[in-house]
């Protein structure tokens, strides 16, 4: 199908086959709002109530190396479900690469929603991205990941055109044809000069260091990147730091490693704090809120805890306090894997308290649980190129975290003169 370049494009994802009247009427619903239409048919029977230009089922299932003939024989519909999704996403990749796609849209259920997921998992953040699902209302972090998708909850199943549907339908194909002219018309604007990128960690108890640390550095001329550590925001910080894109990392809240090892809502996985440190990126990292864990609302929160110390942030945020083993495990941890650093590594040692919570006087304010932490990341990088910054001020201290984005311009530039002068 030729792409008219005169307007915005988007692409709809799904199975024509079990879809194909909704995916008609969101088209007709696209078309009248200005707004070209590619769609990708990742169904593997007969489009059934859909008319019109499309990527076939067979050029989808091709892509994933595979073909329709085989996932039929199959009569797995778990192995079609991912192999359709790998090949849209190997359709769209190029399309979103030449600026041939300006959003993409998709309807689906449970395999609907997996398909999509996967489709859009890589493409460009900024790209515009919008699930409507009927997983939408539940637990959607299968779906987004760390990829900038937006979720729409269907209300009802995506099965016919009728009162409802058409409302939130239209809602949808509106808000896809809005964001994907806005998005065409920013790609076809003059770039402006690029900045040396840093990303950084931040949670809410320790927003004043990270603020500090993030002004000193865009006033040295970085654009810096925020994530906050719930998890997804640590799983997106790592993808970005294996992506060679970053010039460093200012890793002051690594608090998902509390969460991973005691079993909190807020894991980044065993492989937080690796990627930098894997790829040489310079890193200047802290202990940023490792004196919780995260759970939703206090019912919530598992009954095996039921003796420890909380403090309720919020109604839906309940925080537990580590303990000092935990925490020895946890300096542990996080010592090896900065002593494994193939980069410049500057370890920040904040003795007067790691979080809000920790300072004196505060709910979390444990002595001898933080000499717990500060002594097992101390042993753990004893005799490693790890250089220590060893202070006796508090994490959120403006002096500090300035000192901290000091440290990281200055292994920025010993890295780039090393690189020119290589």
């Amino acid at each position: 199908m030729t792409v008219p370049a005169a307007k915005p494009t988007v692409a709809l994802v799904g199975t024509l086959d079990t879809k194909g009247t909704e995916y008609r009427w969101v088209a007709d619903q696209l078309e009248a709002h200005g707004v070209a239409v590619l769609v990708l048919d990742a169904g593997i029977h007969p489009p059934a109530g859909f008319t019109g230009p499309t990527i076939g089922q067979d050029d989808v299932a091709a892509a994933a190396g595979t073909s329709v003939e085989t996932l039929r024989d199959g009569n797995d519909r778990g192995v079609a479900v991912t192999a359709m999704g790998e090949g849209a996403a190997a359709v769209l990749g190029p399309l979103a690469a030449r600026g041939a796609v300006h959003g993409v849209l998709a309807l689906g259920g449970s395999g609907g929603s997996s398909i999509a997921a996967r489709a859009v998992r890589d493409l460009p953040v900024g790209l515009p991205k919008l699930l409507v699902s009927t997983m939408a209302a539940g637990d959607v972090s299968p779906y987004v990941g760390a990829a900038d998708v937006t979720m729409m909850y269907s209300v009802v199943d995506i099965s016919g055109i009728n009162q409802l549907s058409r409302a939130i339908l239209g809602n949808a194909a509106a808000g896809i044809a809005a964001m994907a002219a806005a998005y065409r018309e920013r790609a076809a604007a003059p770039a402006p000069p690029d900045r040396p990128l840093v990303a950084a960690s931040m949670f809410g108890v320790t927003t004043p260091a990270v603020d500090a640390g993030r002004a000193r550095l865009e006033g040295l001329g970085y654009e810096v990147l925020v994530f906050h550590a719930t998890g997804s925001g640590g799983r997106a910080l790592e993808g970005l730091a294996r992506s060679e894109l970053l010039a460093g990392v200012l890793d002051l809240t690594t608090t998902e490693l509390a969460d991973d090892l005691v079993g909190g809502v807020l894991s980044a996985g065993p492989d937080r704090l690796t990627a930098a440190g894997a790829a040489g990126v310079p890193q200047v990292v802290s202990l940023g809120a490792l004196d919780m864990v995260n759970f939703g609302p206090r019912d919530t929160v598992p009954l095996a805890f039921a003796d420890r110390l909380f403090f309720e942030h919020n109604p839906t945020v309940t925080l537990m306090r580590t303990t000092a083993a935990e925490n020895a495990e946890l300096g542990l941890r996080l010592g090896r894997k900065l002593a494994s650093a193939t980069g410049p590594t500057v370890l920040v040692l904040p003795r007067g308290g790691v979080s809000a919570l920790d300072a004196e006087g505060m709910a979390f304010h444990d002595p001898a649980a933080d000499a717990a932490l500060f002594d097992a990341v101390l042993g753990a990088v004893a005799g490693s190129a790890v250089t220590v910054v060893d202070a006796d001020r508090h994490i959120n201290d403006p002096e500090l975290a300035v000192a901290a984005a000091d440290r990281l311009h200055e292994l920025i530039g010993a890295r780039r003169h090393t690189t020119v002068g290589s």
